[in-house]
C-alpha cells in the first residue's frame, strides 16, 4: 500500500452516492479527532491518518495507514482488526465485519461514541506496537 498525494479533500467531494460523501466528510473529522494526524490518500480510495510499517510473523510487511477508511459505492469501509473489538462490534449498531474490517451503509444507524472508541482502542494497539500477530513500527 502506498500513500497516492492525491487530494483528500477532491476525492471525498467525488464520492458516489451523496449519502456515502456525507459520510466521508464525518469520518474524516472522526478519525482526524481520534488520531491527532491529517489525512492522506492512499492507494485503492484509501483515506488514512498517520503511517506505520506492519510485519507479520509469515515474513510479510509492509507499510499502511495507523487509521483508515474507504468511502465505497456499497459501503463505507473501515479499517480495524476487529477480532479485538467484538464486544464493541455488538454495541456498534447496523453493519457487517470482517477480520479486518467493518462495512458501514449509513453512519446515521451507528453508534459514533462506540465507534470512537474502536478507533481509539485501534490506534492505541498500533502505537504499542502491535501484537503477536502483527509487529507495528509508527512512522514518525
Amino acid at each position: 500500500m502506498e500513500k497516492t498525494g492525491q487530494s483528500v479533500l477532491e476525492h471525498v467531494a467525488g464520492v458516489t452516492p451523496l449519502r456515502r460523501r456525507e459520510d466521508a466528510q464525518a469520518l474524516l473529522e472522526l478519525f482526524g479527532d481520534v488520531s491527532g494526524r491529517e489525512p492522506e490518500m492512499w492507494s485503492s480510495g484509501i483515506v488514512g491518518f498517520g503511517s506505520c510499517h506492519y510485519r507479520y510473523p509469515t515474513g510479510t510487511e509492509g507499510e499502511m495507514p495507523i487509521l483508515a477508511f474507504a468511502p465505497r459505492k456499497a459501503s463505507m469501509t473501515v479499517y480495524a482488526f476487529t477480532e479485538k473489538h467484538a464486544e464493541q462490534l455488538a454495541r456498534l449498531g447496523d453493519h457487517t465485519s470482517s477480520v479486518s474490517c467493518i462495512y458501514i451503509k449509513d453512519l446515521a444507524k451507528i453508534d459514533l461514541g462506540v465507534l470512537r472508541e474502536i478507533l481509539a482502542d485501534s490506534l492505541e494497539w498500533a502505537l504499542a506496537g502491535g501484537d503477536e500477530y502483527a509487529a507495528i513500527t509508527i512512522d514518525g
